[in-house]
């Protein structure tokens, strides 16, 4: 338990939940209401601490949101809906599965989920990077934009569900389709519908593609920005860079930045 005179900024009903391991504070959020595990995480940042840990995470919605620090935050179990929503600078380690909305209009800062993520991860996504160990759901990047030199980024390590890019308008999408045999495809309908900005790169062959978009070769700039992120992948979850480079990578495109302006009146 912390000491009473280092936790002025915590509330006491909380320090029986609460143990610092050198500059680690640790948080149990078994049975903790959502509301209540976020305002203790805000309450912890403010002491100073370098690392956070949060134990016992059961569905909690909203952990990280808007939150505006470089601090680390190591998340033990499955956290709830909107993860890291409209989050602006910190690290979030996910040592299990995220549901849906995970980096719901993310500004900046990483989230690393060493796990599967649910449906709509990335949405509206400004700013950041997602990695995702395994496999993500529906939607996935839908709305997804970027503005100058922020770009954000999201880096599949399997497969994806339909719509994925749905109405992208800028950003990075990289589906390594780890868990898929030779010759085989991600299952994916719809990908980049309506999507007007930004690229997908794909491993190999594995997505089918409407008729908005275009599959091109990569280039030296698409090679270097591929190769970082893969490396970058692989440093989070133990992968081999050479092994996951040595397949061919190709990219899609929008064919218009306007998609669906034959539909409307002038």
């Amino acid at each position: 338990m912390l000491e009473q005179k280092k936790a002025i900024e915590i509330d006491a009903k909380y320090l029986p939940r609460l143990k610092k391991e050198s500059n680690v504070l640790k948080i149990d959020a078994e049975g903790l209401y959502y509301r209540d595990l976020n305002c203790l995480l805000r309450q912890a940042i403010c002491t100073g601490v370098e690392r956070i840990e949060i134990h016992n995470v059961c569905g909690q919605r909203y952990l990280g949101t808007d939150l505006d620090t470089n601090i680390q935050i190591d998340v033990y179990g499955t956290p709830g809906n909107d993860l890291a929503a409209f989050m602006n600078g910190p690290k979030l380690v996910i040592h299990g599965n995220a549901q849906d909305a995970c980096g719901n209009t993310m500004n900046e800062g990483q989230i690393i989920i060493n796990g599967h993520a649910g449906d709509i991860t990335g949405h509206s996504m400004r700013g950041g990077k997602i990695f995702v160990r395994d496999f993500v759901g529906y939607r996935v990047g839908i709305h997804m934009k970027q503005y100058q030199r922020k770009i954000p980024q999201i880096i599949i390590g399997q497969t994806a569900g339909d719509f994925l890019a749905e109405y992208m308008a800028g950003g990075i999408i990289l589906i390594l389709g780890l868990n898929l045999k030779e010759g085989e495809k991600c299952k994916a309908r719809f990908v980049g519908t309506g999507m007007h900005g930004g690229v997908i790169y794909e491993r190999g062959n594995i997505l089918e593609t409407e008729n908005g978009t275009k599959i091109m070769e990569v280039g030296k700039r698409d090679t270097q920005m591929i190769e970082s992120l893969v490396k970058e992948y692989c440093s989070h979850f133990g992968a081999d860079p050479k092994e996951i480079l040595g397949a061919k990578f190709k990219k899609i495109l929008p064919v218009s930045k306007r998609p669906y302006e034959k539909l409307y009146s002038h």
